[in-house]
């Protein structure tokens, strides 16, 4: 096993950890869930970096990798709905987009065909990074100046607008792909 799919299995060991620190911790800001949650994103990246630096990248990785990178944000959000950070239709619409772009990928691949990673789609993971931090951070205390918003709450609106959006921007490089007459062209290509 190769270091870039080691750091996607030590991303997946940290999850646990990171649901017991979210939920036995009543702090308004807890940063052993941040350090722990912040720590697996830095696996995300490295292992990214190193398997394309290295030439490492193996189907092991390319399986491990996007499972990790769910399972997390998963995790964290469900978790952020338990102790009442953040609804539970967020959650749903953002798991659930991560769940139907992998389907819909997974569907793809059957057919021969490749839809890479959007521009749009890392543009929503660092979104969903940013505004888990934030609400672990975050009890509603830091607030936009002028809105009644917190940094968390801002945070999550952008994430799941980039979630809507870019989920839409995979069906519809997908029906592209297949050839089936939809003609929008997706920003970010």
């Amino acid at each position: 096993m190769n270091l870039p799919n080691t750091l996607s299995l030590v991303r997946i060991f940290l999850v646990p950890f990171l649901v017991v620190f979210l939920i036995a911790t009543a702090e308004p800001r807890n940063y052993l869930a941040a350090i722990t949650f912040l720590a697996a994103v830095l696996t995300d990246w490295l292992d990214g970096r190193i398997a394309r630096s290295r030439r490492q990248v193996t189907t092991l990785g390319q399986l491990l990798d996007p499972i990790a990178d769910k399972l997390l944000i998963a995790a964290a959000l469900i978790s952020l709905v338990e102790i009442r950070r953040v609804a539970a239709w967020v959650a749903t619409v953002i798991i659930g987009r991560d769940i139907a772009v992998t389907g819909l990928r997974g569907i793809a691949a059957s057919q021969g065909l490749i839809i890479a990673a959007s521009q749009l789609g890392k543009y929503k993971m660092v979104a969903e990074v940013v505004a888990v931090t934030f609400l672990i951070l975050d009890s509603g205390v830091w607030r936009l100046p002028g809105l009644p918003l917190s940094l968390g709450a801002f945070a999550v609106g952008v994430a799941v607008i980039l979630s809507v959006v870019s989920g839409i921007d995979y069906f519809l490089r997908f029906w592209r792909q297949l050839g089936l007459g939809v003609t929008v062209q997706s920003k970010g290509e």
